[in-house]
Formats: structure tokens, sequence, C-alpha cells
């Protein structure tokens, strides 16, 4: 069997990407059950087969693309220190309003990964799990290093600041000129006496596109 070659190897990633992109932009805009591979692969430019060639079936495709920010937002929080971490949460929501087409994708999806038999539902079920667990974690530190102490249930406070951080995402999405999500979230920490980074959002000054319009 011939091994691929570098250049071989780069094209099938850049192939792979092109796929990744096409079925974020289409999952987004019409959610998951409505979108088929053969929609991806002629938005992408490929054959059925030629799409079939890189990713065996639509729920592979999809954990992928959900997994793709991940990884992202993974290496901007691998390794917080307790003091850092309502920077990058704040950072993090700022950059989710330059990427208006990913956020559509995880409202969307999430929603409808709501049914067991969804395929990202698991996928969601452990993100959230790990969600709340991470979040629990560094601000029990936080609560902690304050003076005094903060009484707050770390447990609790960070399932109320990813269900906030969601909700704010959703109202965004539908009147993003009404809706600051960094500004609100800054509100909700500076009410818990957490003292929180006054840097100035930078989010894309042009609004989310409609499903009509390509994310």
């Amino acid at each position: 069997m011939t091994e691929a070659t570098p250049r071989q190897g780069r094209k099938g990633e850049r192939t792979r990407s092109r796929i990744l992109d096409s079925a974020m932009e289409l999952f987004s805009r019409s959610g998951f059950h409505a979108v088929s591979l053969r929609d991806i692969a002629a938005h992408a430019g490929l054959t059925h087969a030629g799409l079939l060639h890189h990713f065996p079936g639509k729920d592979s495709l999809l954990i992928e693309v959900l997994s793709r920010r991940d990884e992202i937002d993974a290496k901007v929080m691998s390794r917080p220190d307790p003091g850092d971490l309502l920077g990058r949460v704040v950072d993090q929501v700022t950059r989710n309003m330059r990427t208006p087409g990913l956020v559509g994708l995880y409202v969307k999806i999430s929603g409808e990964a709501a049914d067991p038999d969804h395929p990202a539902h698991q996928y969601f079920v452990e993100r959230y799990q790990r969600l709340r667990r991470q979040g629990a974690r560094l601000l029990s530190e936080l609560f902690s290093r304050a003076s005094p102490p903060l009484p707050h249930d770390p447990d609790a406070v960070s399932q109320q600041l990813i269900a906030l951080i969601d909700g704010l995402q959703t109202q965004w999405l539908l009147e993003p000129e009404a809706v600051d999500m960094r500004a609100s979230v800054v509100a909700f920490l500076a009410q818990l006496g957490l003292d929180v980074p006054s840097a100035p959002a930078e989010p894309d000054p042009s609004p989310p596109p409609s499903p009509a319009t390509t994310p």
C-alpha cells in the first residue's frame, strides 16, 4: 500500500477542513436533521463518495464539528490559575461574539440534542458535566481566596454561570445590537463580589447573519 506524501496529506487536511466548514455552516443554518451528507458534499464542492472518504457518516461529522471549537477553547482554558479564571471566561465570551456561526451551531444543536436519541446527546451531557466540574473547582478556589471568603456555593454558581452564558447566546443571536454578552457576564460576576477584568470587549462590529444568509 502506497503511503501518502506530505503534499497529499496537506491536501487531505484542507479537504477535511472544507467539509467541516460546510457542515458547520449548514448545521448552523438548518439544524442537524434537515441537512444530508449530499448537501454538505455539494456545499464543499465534493462528490458524496469524496466526502465519505473523509467521514464515514453524518453522526461522526457532527461530533467532529462540535469538537473543533472545544479543542480551541481547551487550549485557552487548559492552564487557568484561579486568579486568571475570570479573565479567561470573559475573553471566551468576547471571542464568541466574533463567531456567530459557531454560537448558532451550539445553540441549535444543543437544543436538538436534548433528545436521548440524537447523535450529539452524550457529547453535550459530558460537555456540561465537564464544564460544571471545572467551573466549580476554580470558583471554589476564588471564593476561598477572597477576603473575607465568599459564602457562595461553587457548584451552584458554576451551573448558573453556564446557564447565563447559554441564555445570553440565544438572545444575542436574535438581537445582537441589544445584548452585550460580555457586559452581562461581568455584571453577574461583580454581583458575586469577584474582581472582574476591566479590559473592553472587542466584538466583531457586524451583526450575526440571519439563517437565510450563511453564517
